[in-house]
């Protein structure tokens, strides 16, 4: 009978692997992992959930049911969009615009590429649109710039394109008009016309969605009500996807939830969204759950942070096909009001993350005409390399090169439960590497992998150097299931305040997820100019108007709590704007000190804020009062209390672990015999000399010569050079 308690579950569902974190209610934790299972995730799920629990000596069936919080966060929904497998959906936007997922933007047809492909408008290439040209159609009628109509909306246009559409079969309508988040007069009465021509063929009357069940009731997606924001393009994309790939996703989820309540759990499944808080699975807007893994890791670096008093903290996040890089600064994480995922320009807020096609899968080439070697962009995903023993796998990968360095055991692989080929990768090395480099196998090897931690360490101290601050501002935080194995090599010589690594570093992100507060947040585009010259009168109107606007986005807040049985009573609310110097591009969020602004004092305390803010991310003197301001957008967040999980305050010893065994490694230039250490014998205070490896079933830990390793009480490594 397990003596442990689980009280939070969280669930991160990558492209590889899907990881499973459960906390108990003394902040003791497990981590589970299994193969992600992409036709139905649930199936990968409950075999890590499986996996957790079998640490504890317990079982989903007999642990679900003493859970308070559950989250989940995966690539269903991705990977619908990037293998353009959603649903088939129709459009009607303003006339003129049909041909607009054709022409898209310049810049969206080289999202994604390289420096130098950027350079070369050869290599770019226009997305396929989800919506064919045959399924767009344009409406007359006009809302300006001002929100004020110019020509009125022609009925008969809109009843015309809805009835083309139903006759093609669409699973869904979305309406895209232009400034419809200025006046959405013209989209909502375009809704009321597709609703006629739905009840007079028979279908749904309201037209909502509600999940896989209602496909054919054809709902209805207007840009006004899901993401009421200035720029074109990407409320037409946001839009789109929240219909092609969005709603059908929300099946992938309900069955996971189902999943979980056949196996007598009675917590609400959450999901991670965009912005770093978690929102229930039956959400209007499900397109911000679009990428949820690594936003995890992010929010879970906040509060990691947080506990641990530090103000500043660099996060990365090593998978199998991506190095992830996000800055938390004075305690908080950046936001982008516009990002872009796979190569779409969304209207959504998204926690900042910069990536690069390099992970432990990355694939390793020799350029035959340049004679050097490239790392990725492309990945062996779950399928590790050629070392994988089922085979079919043709290029080498870096989890190869540090299999055939002794980095990583063949025979532990999962905990053994898969056993690499380690002949085959050296001879796949030998041949593809080595033999182009004219060099030995572990020398190519050595190579390769020291111009992989470079890359890492060179994008690292850049995204910190590139924001006005030096590595030794801040302490970083290494995760994922291949960070600890190279994080010694991409911190190798550069002066970090501390370097972190988790015990629970493969399950991070889900860690992450579980640190997230229940809370929803809904942006509204305002642009509100406010003079240098205004005066107390004119500063009490402008800050009646955000306040108006606040209002209006906290009546959405709670309308969503609602399905969840919260009562506004029970939501605490947060109010934020985003702000510029009147005639500039870039804009920076503010949270504002006062949650109404009824006096002219108020807005000066919310221009005060923007002033320090904008002091921190550019130079003092860029400020520009003389200029006036701008409030583009009005921002609110409401959250309710959940439950989140403790951190273990553990009895620390003295001394160093047991060594289970010894073999030798590759360490730069020469070769080591490495103590061998299995992270569940490690306790709290030992201290791990470099070489050593620390292996787990879901990690490997690799401490070189040089370096040393401590376990502190709360189950956390500090990397530092030895003596």
């Amino acid at each position: 009978m397990s003596q442990h308690e689980p009280r939070v579950l969280a669930i991160d569902a990558g492209g590889t692997m899907t990881d499973t974190f459960i906390v108990d209610d003394a902040g003791s934790f497990v981590v589970g992992k299994a193969q992600t299972t992409p036709e139905d995730e649930s199936a990968g799920f409950m075999e890590s959930a499986r996996d957790a629990l079998e640490q504890w000596g317990s079982t989903p069936e007999r642990a679900f049911a003493s859970i308070a919080s559950g989250i989940y966060s995966g690539t269903a929904m991705l990977n619908r969009l990037l293998s353009r497998s959603g649903r088939e959906i129709g459009a009607i936007v303003t006339a003129g615009q049909e041909d607009y997922l054709r022409i898209e933007r310049g810049i969206q047809t080289y999202l994604g590429f390289s420096y130098s492909d950027r350079l070369h408008l050869a290599t770019h290439h226009h997305n396929e649109p989800i919506v064919p040209r045959e399924r767009m159609h344009g409406v007359r009628g006009r809302i300006d710039v001002m929100g004020a109509e110019v020509l009125p909306l022609r009925e008969e246009d809109v009843r015309e394109a809805a009835e083309a559409l139903l006759d093609a079969g669409v699973e869904g309508i979305c309406v895209s008009l232009l400034f419809s988040y200025r006046n959405a007069e013209h989209e909502i009465r375009a809704g009321e016309i597709i609703e006629e021509v739905k009840a007079a063929r028979g279908l749904g009357q309201d037209g909502r969605p509600e999940g896989e069940g209602r496909r054919g009731e054809v709902p209805v997606y207007l840009s006004s009500e899901l993401y009421p924001l200035r720029r074109d393009l990407p409320r037409l994309n946001s839009t789109l996807i929240e219909a092609y790939a969005a709603e059908p996703s929300r099946g992938t989820m309900q069955k996971v939830r189902d999943e979980t309540k056949a196996a007598n759990a009675a917590f609400e499944l959450r999901v991670m969204a965009s912005h770093g808080g978690t929102i229930s699975i039956e959400a209007r807007e499900l397109a911000t759950t679009l990428v949820s893994g690594p936003i995890g890791g992010v929010v879970g670096g906040q509060a990691l942070a947080e506990r641990l008093g530090l103000s500043n903290l660099l996060c990365t996040d090593i998978g199998g096909t991506s190095f992830d890089i996000a800055l938390i600064t004075d305690g908080r994480f950046e936001i982008t009001p516009t990002p872009d995922i796979a190569r779409f320009m969304l209207n959504m807020p998204l926690v900042r993350i910069d990536s690069i096609g390099a992970g432990t899968g990355s694939f390793v080439r020799v350029n035959p005409n340049s004679g050097r070697p490239e790392l990725g962009p492309d990945s062996a995903g779950s399928r590790i390399g050629v070392s994988w023993p089922e085979g079919g796998l043709e290029t080498v990968s870096i989890t190869d090169l540090d299999v055939v360095l002794g980095r990583v055991n063949p025979d532990y692989f999962l905990g053994g439960e898969i056993i690499l080929d380690p002949e085959r990768a050296r001879a796949e090395v030998r041949r593809q590497v080595a033999q182009p480099l004219g060099l030995g196998v572990e020398d190519a090897a050595a190579g390769v992998i020291e111009l992989f931690e470079q890359t890492l360490r060179n994008e690292a101290i850049g995204r910190i150097l590139g924001k006005g601050y030096s590595p030794a501002d801040y302490a970083l935080l290494c995760y994922g299931g291949g960070g600890p194995l190279h994080v010694a090599g991409y911190t190798e010589g550069v002066a970090y305040r501390d370097v972190l690594v988790p015990a629970w570093a493969a399950g991070f992100s889900a860690y992450g997820c579980a640190c997230a507060d229940f809370e929803y947040r809904y942006d509204l585009t305002v642009d509100m100019p406010i003079p240098p010259s205004a005066d107390e009168m004119e500063k009490a109107g402008i800050g009646l108007m955000i306040t108006g606007a606040w209002q209006a986005l906290e009546g959405r807040v709670a309308a969503e709590f609602a399905k969840s049985g919260f009562g506004r009573e029970a939501i605490r609310f947060a109010h934020s704007a985003r702000m510029q110097y009147y005639g500039q591009l870039n804009d920076i969020e503010i949270v504002s000190p006062h949650a109404e602004m009824e006096e002219g004092a108020h807005l000066d305390a919310l221009v005060d804020a923007f002033e320090q803010a904008y002091a921190k991310v550019y130079a003092r003197s860029a400020r520009s009062p003389e200029l006036g301001y701008l409030v583009t957008q009005a921002i609110v967040h409401g959250s309710v209390e959940v439950e989140k999980p403790a951190l273990p305050e553990l009895e620390e010893v003295s001394g160093e672990p047991p060594v289970v065994a010894t073999r030798t490694v590759r360490w730069g230039d020469g070769d080591a015999d490495t103590s061998i250490i299995r992270l569940e014998q490690v306790q709290a205070g030992h201290e791990i000399p470099g070489p050593a490896i620390v292996e787990h079933s879901a990690t490997t830990f690799a401490i070189p010569p040089g370096r040393t390793a401590r376990l502190d009480r709360s189950q956390i490594f500090h990397l530092s050079s030895a003596g």
